[in-house]
C-alpha cells in the first residue's frame, strides 16, 4: 500500500510538473496567437490602403502622415519620416515570422506582394532601367532625416526582409536556396548569381539587399566628422551641406556647404553607438568593408569618451567629442548602446574581421582616419560587462524594488528621479546575458507600471509615484513586450504569458480605431495621438506573436541571430572558404566566461515560480498599485469584432485580483494559496549635524576633487550616512559599515570618498574616532610631464616635495556646487596625480609598510621596472628606490628573494597584480637574500591591482610617495568612503 501511495504522489508530481512547462494550452496558446495576427493585419491592410506608399498612417482620420515639409524644426516627425514607406519596411520582417504559421496563408504572400510593391516604387538598387521605380532611383529623395532611426527601420528592415527572402532566416515550408549557395555568392561583392521564384512569376535576386546598400550609401556623409562620430542627421539626396565645420565640406572640389543657420551637432550614445549590427550585416553580405568600420569606430568613439567610472553620457557632441549632459542612465539617449554591446559580440561571434578593398568611390569617411584596429566580438563583449558592472553599481538601487535611476555622469551621484518608457528594455538584454535574477526583478516594476496605467507613460517619477513632468503618452513602444518575450524565452514561467494577454488586451481595449492601432497622447485618459509608428507593427506585434509560438522557427533556431533595436532579426552567413574574411591579430581573450543560470523551479504543487515570488508586493507598493482601486472604465462595447469595432470581453475589463497581484489578468489558479510578502527592503541611515558656532563665517565647507570631496571645515556641515554592506567580522559576528551618501543636500556617488585633513580629526570630536588601516595604503603618483631624473634628497626637504605634491591633488579644482549646469562640475577634472590602493602583505615575512606619513615622507624617483622577477636581479637594482613586479611566476617570498642586499634604506617592491581577486601577499618564510641567507634589512612589499594599466602608470610617473589610509568610525560604526589625509 505504501508503495502504491509513493508511486501515487510520483505521478501526481508529474502532472504538477507537465502543467507547469506547459501553463497555457496550446489551444489557448492559440487563440492569443491569432488575437495578435488580428491586430498586425488591422494596421498593415490599413496601412496599405489608406496611406502606402508614403510613411505612416493616421488610424483615427485614416490619412497618410508625411513629413512636415511646412516646419523643418518638427523633427520629432522629420527625424523619422523620410518618404521611403517606412511602415511597409519596418512591417515586412514581421510578415516573414508570420508566415511560419500553418493556419496563415496570408502572411507568405502579403511578405511577397510587399516587397514587388516597395521595388516598384523605389527600383531595384542597380544601375540599370530597372533601377528607377516610380518614385525614382532608390531613395533619391530630398529629406533630411535622422542617421539613427533611418538605419534601424530602414537598412535594418530592407536587410532582414532579405535575409528571410534567401533563406538564412527560417520561414516554415518557404523554398528558398541554401546558405552555401548565397556564401558562394559572396565571392563576387555587388553580384547575385541566384534568384528565387515567387508563385506570382516575380524573381527575387537581391533587391532588398541592394535597396539596404543604396539607403546606407546615403547615411555615410554624417560620418564625415573630426571625431568619427557620425553627425545626428543627413539630407537623403544632398549629404550634409548644413554641417559647416564637417572634413567633406572643407573639400575644394566636393565640399557641400550650403546657406543655412548652424546645425545643432549634438548626438546620443545610442545614435552614435547603435549602428554595427545593421552596418557589419550589409559589409558582410556585399563585400563592402566601409559600413561596419564607420560603425565600429562610432561605438568606440563613445566608448572611449566614458567617464572614469565606466559610464557613457546621453548627449555627445559629434564634432568635439565633449559630453552635453552632466547625468546618464539606461534609458533615452543611452538605450541601445548598451543593447548593441552584446548584440554585436553575439552576431559577430566566430567571425572574423573582413579585409576586402572598399569599392572604388568617393565617399569613404574612413580615409580621414588611421586604419581601425582588428576590433573582435571579444571587444563588444568586454565592453557589455564593464558597462553592465558601472550600471549595476552606480545606477542600480533595490529600494525599496530593484530599479535604476540617473546618475551623475562622472561622480555617480543620484541626479534625477525618474524612469522613462524606453528603459523597459534593460531587463530582457539583462535576460540574454544570462542576468536572470537582476531581470526578473526589475522586470516586475515595468509591468505592475502597465497594470496601473494599462499603458507605460513615457516618464514615471520615482520620488511621487505619479507621471513625471507632463510625459504621459504612450506611443506603442515594444520595450515591455520585448523584455517579456526574453524573459519567458528564458525561464518559460506561464506567468510572462498572463503579462503578455495584459498587453494585447489593453492594447485592443484603448488603442483600436477605424484604421489601425493609435497611441495614447495621455494614458490617464485614453485620449488618442492619431499616429501608429512603424514599430508598432515592425516590433510590438512581431513580439507578442513570437510569445505565444513557442514552435516558431526563430524560437527554436541554433544560430548566432540577433533582433535589432527595432526589433529586426540579423544573421551573418558564416563563410566555408577560407580567405574570405581574414583576422590581422590574434582573437582577444575573453575576460569573462558566464554561464547561463538555470530558471528557478516552481514551488511544488504550484505552476509559477514568479507568482510565488515574496517581492511581488515589492514592485506593487513601489508602483502604487494597492492604492489603486479595481475598477475599470468601460471604453468600448462589449460586442463581437467587426469592421469597426475589435472583440471586446468582460475578461479584458476585469482584474481577478485587486492588483496587489499581477498583471491583471492573471487567472486564479496562478495565484498561490499560501503566497506571503517578504519584507520590504530598507536601508539604516542617520544623519550627522555639526553645529556652527556663533559669529562663525559661512564659507565653502568642500571643494569637488577627481576623488571626491574634500572638507574644508566641520562647521554647519551636515552628512547623510547609509548603510552599504553587512560583513562578517573576526569574533563570528557581524559589523555594519555605511558610507557617507550626502553633503548638505548634495548627493555623493556610491565610490565618491570625502577626504578630511587629521587636524580636523585630531581634535577631539565625539562624531569620529579614527582607526589605522591595516591591510590597505595609497600609492600617489605625479604623473606630469617627465622631468630630469634627480637623486633623493635630505628627509626633510622630500617629505616638503610630498606634501606639495598632495597639495597638487587639491589645487586647480572647482568649488563644490549644486548647479547642475557648472561644466566643470561633471567635465573630468585633470590634474597630474593619480592614486593607487595598495595591499598590505601578509604572513612571516611581512613588514609593516614605511610609516612615512607619521615619521619622513619619502619621495621615491629611482624606479626600476622588471617582469615577474623569479630569477635573482642584477646587482644594480639595488641602486633603485621601487622596484615594480608582475604577479604570478612564482611565489612572492621567492620575488623578495631576487632582490639584491641593500643597507637601509631598501627599496619598495611593488607587485602589479593582473588578478581581480582582491587577495593580499602572503609571505609565508622569512625573507632571504639571492643567497639564501636571512635579510638584515628587510625589504617592504605592496601589491596593486589593475594590471597593465597600473603597469604602465607605474613606469610612467615621476615619483611614488605612500601614504597609509585610516578608516573612520561615527556613532560606533565603520564609514567606508571617510578617508583622513
Amino acid at each position: 500500500m505504501r508503495h502504491g501511495i509513493i508511486a501515487w504522489a510520483h505521478a501526481l508530481l508529474a502532472i504538477t510538473w507537465a502543467t507547469s512547462s506547459e501553463g497555457m494550452n496550446a489551444e489557448t496558446m492559440s487563440d492569443w496567437r491569432n488575437d495578435v495576427k488580428s491586430m498586425f493585419y488591422h494596421g498593415f491592410d490599413n496601412y496599405m490602403l489608406h496611406a502606402f506608399p508614403e510613411d505612416e498612417i493616421r488610424p483615427v482620420s485614416c490619412r497618410p502622415l508625411t513629413r512636415d515639409q511646412y516646419h523643418p524644426e518638427n523633427i520629432g516627425l522629420n527625424d523619422v519620416l523620410g518618404n521611403i514607406s517606412l511602415t511597409l519596411i519596418d512591417s515586412l520582417s514581421t510578415l516573414a515570422i508570420l508566415a511560419s504559421d500553418p493556419s496563415d496563408n496570408r502572411a507568405l504572400q502579403k511578405f511577397q506582394s510587399g516587397v514587388e510593391a516597395l521595388i516598384e516604387q523605389y527600383g531595384d538598387g542597380t544601375a540599370s532601367i530597372r533601377g528607377y521605380g516610380l518614385r525614382g532611383q532608390g531613395f533619391d529623395v530630398d529629406s533630411k532625416v535622422q542617421v539613427f532611426e533611418t538605419t534601424i527601420r530602414g537598412v535594418g528592415g530592407l536587410l532582414s526582409a532579405h535575409l528571410f527572402a534567401v533563406g538564412l532566416l527560417p520561414i516554415r515550408g518557404y523554398a528558398s536556396i541554401k546558405e552555401d549557395a548565397i556564401v558562394d555568392g559572396l565571392k563576387f561583392p555587388g553580384t547575385f548569381d541566384y534568384q528565387i521564384t515567387w508563385p506570382t512569376g516575380w524573381k527575387y535576386n537581391g533587391q532588398l539587399l541592394r535597396l539596404a546598400q543604396d539607403l546606407a550609401e546615403r547615411l555615410l556623409p554624417a560620418f564625415y566628422s573630426p571625431t568619427g562620430i557620425p553627425y545626428p542627421r543627413v539630407n537623403l539626396r544632398y549629404g550634409i551641406p548644413f554641417y559647416s565645420n564637417s572634413p567633406l565640406n572643407q573639400d575644394g572640389q566636393y565640399g557641400q556647404c550650403g546657406a543655412g543657420g548652424p546645425e545643432i551637432t549634438e548626438t546620443c550614445s545610442a545614435g552614435a553607438g547603435s549602428l554595427v549590427l545593421e552596418f557589419a550585416t550589409l559589409s558582410r553580405l556585399t563585400g563592402d568593408p566601409r559600413f561596419e568600420t564607420v560603425a565600429k569606430r562610432a561605438f568606440f568613439a563613445v566608448w572611449g569618451h566614458r567617464s572614469t567610472i565606466g559610464l557613457v553620457g546621453s548627449g555627445i557632441d559629434a564634432e568635439s567629442g565633449v559630453w552635453t549632459t552632466p547625468f546618464t542612465g539606461i534609458g533615452a539617449g543611452i538605450d541601445s548602446f548598451y543593447e548593441y554591446a552584446l548584440k554585436s559580440h553575439i552576431l559577430l561571434s566566430g567571425l572574423d574581421t573582413p579585409t576586402g578593398n572598399p569599392p572604388k568611390s568617393r565617399m569613404d569617411p574612413n580615409q580621414l582616419f588611421a586604419p581601425l584596429e582588428d576590433i573582435s566580438d571579444a571587444d563588444f563583449f568586454n565592453v557589455w560587462n564593464y558597462s553592465h558592472t558601472a550600471v549595476k553599481r552606480n545606477l542600480y538601487t533595490d529600494i525599496p524594488h530593484p530599479h535604476y535611476i540617473n546618475v551623475h555622469l562622472n561622480t555617480g551621484s543620484p541626479h534625477i528621479f525618474w524612469i522613462d518608457s524606453l528603459s523597459a528594455y534593460y531587463p530582457g538584454l539583462l535576460a540574454l546575458a544570462g542576468e536572470l535574477e537582476e531581470a526578473t526583478t526589475t522586470h516586475l516594476l515595468y509591468t505592475a507600471l502597465w497594470t496601473r496605467y494599462s499603458a507605460l507613460p513615457e516618464r514615471w517619477s520615482t520620488h511621487t509615484g505619479s507621471i513625471e513632468g507632463g510625459l504621459s503618452w504612450w506611443g506603442g513602444r515594444p520595450e515591455l513586450s520585448e523584455s517579456n518575450y526574453y524573459l519567458y524565452q528564458a525561464t518559460k514561467d506561464p506567468w510572462y504569458l498572463h503579462v503578455g494577454t495584459m498587453i494585447v488586451s489593453d492594447i485592443k481595449r484603448r488603442c483600436w480605431t477605424r484604421c489601425g492601432f493609435s497611441g495614447l497622447q495621455d494614458v490617464r485618459s485614453g485620449e488618442l495621438n492619431d499616429r501608429m509608428e512603424s514599430f508598432f507593427l515592425g516590433e510590438t506585434t512581431k513580439y507578442l506573436f513570437l510569445l505565444f509560438d513557442p514552435d516558431h522557427p526563430l524560437n527554436n533556431v541554433d544560430s548566432s541571430f540577433v533582433f535589432t533595436t527595432e526589433g529586426h532579426p540579423l544573421v551573418i552567413p558564416r563563410s566555408k572558404e577560407k580567405g574570405k574574411f581574414e583576422s590581422k591579430r590574434e582573437k582577444t581573450e575573453q575576460v569573462y566566461n558566464p554561464t547561463c543560470p538555470v530558471p528557478p523551479y516552481p514551488v511544488p504543487f504550484s505552476i509559477s515560480a514568479i507568482a510565488m515570488r515574496g517581492d511581488i508586493f515589492h514592485a506593487a507598493h513601489f508602483a502604487r498599485l494597492h492604492l489603486i482601486p479595481n475598477t475599470y472604465k468601460v471604453e468600448s462595447p462589449l460586442v463581437g469584432p467587426s469592421q469597426d469595432q475589435p472583440s471586446i470581453s468582460v475578461a479584458d475589463l476585469q482584474s481577478p485580483s485587486n492588483h496587489t497581484y499581477f498583471p491583471w489578468t492573471l487567472p486564479i489558479h496562478l495565484l498561490p494559496s499560501n503566497g506571503h510578502s517578504s519584507r520590504l527592503r530598507q536601508k539604516k541611515t542617520f544623519d550627522i549635524q555639526f553645529p556652527l558656532p556663533q559669529g562663525t563665517a559661512v564659507g565653502q565647507k568642500a571643494v569637488r576633487i577627481n576623488e571626491g570631496i574634500l572638507i574644508n571645515s566641520l562647521a554647519g556641515l551636515g552628512l547623510g550616512l547609509i548603510r552599504d554592506e553587512v560583513v562578517a567580522a573576526g569574533d563570528g559576528g557581524f559589523k555594519e559599515i555605511f558610507r557617507i551618501r550626502s553633503m548638505g543636500n548634495v548627493p555623493l556617488g556610491r565610490d565618491e570618498r570625502v577626504f578630511i585633513p587629521r587636524s580636523l580629526v585630531d581634535v577631539q570630536d565625539p562624531s569620529f574616532t579614527k582607526t589605522r588601516d591595516l591591510a590597505m595604503v595609497d600609492l600617489i603618483l605625479d604623473m606630469s610631464e617627465k622631468l630630469e631624473s634627480t637623486k633623493s634628497g635630505p628627509d626633510g626637504q622630500q617629505s616638503q616635495d610630498f606634501r606639495q605634491l598632495l597639495n597638487t591633488i587639491m589645487s586647480q579644482l572647482p568649488f563644490m556646487s549644486n548647479n547642475t549646469g557648472d561644466r566643470s562640475i561633471f567635465e573630468p577634472i585633470k590634474n597630474n596625480i593619480q592614486m593607487i590602493q595598495a595591499a598590505i602583505p601578509v604572513g612571516l615575512g611581512a613588514i609593516p609598510p614605511p610609516d612615512e606619513e607619521d615619521k619622513h615622507t619619502v619621495l621615491r624617483k629611482r624606479i626600476f621596472l622588471t617582469e615577474q622577477a623569479c630569477s635573482p636581479l642584477p646587482a644594480d637594482a639595488a641602486r633603485f628606490e621601487v622596484i615594480v613586479m608582475k604577479r604570478g611566476g612564482c611565489s612572492f617570498s621567492a620575488k623578495l628573494a631576487s632582490v639584491p642586499i641593500t643597507r637601509n634604506p631598501t627599496p619598495l617592491v611593488i607587485i602589479v597584480s593582473y588578478e581581480d581577486d582582491g587577495a593580499r601577499p602572503l609571505l609565508d618564510e622569512v625573507q632571504i637574500s639571492p643567497k639564501g641567507l636571512v635579510r638584515r634589512f628587510q625589504v617592504p612589499m605592496l601589491m596593486a591591482g589593475g594590471g597593465e594599466q597600473t603597469y604602465q602608470a607605474l613606469s610612467r610617473t615621476n615619483s611614488i610617495g605612500v601614504r597609509r589610509r585610516y578608516q573612520i568610525q561615527s556613532s560606533g560604526v565603520l564609514v567606508s568612503n571617510l578617508i583622513v589625509i
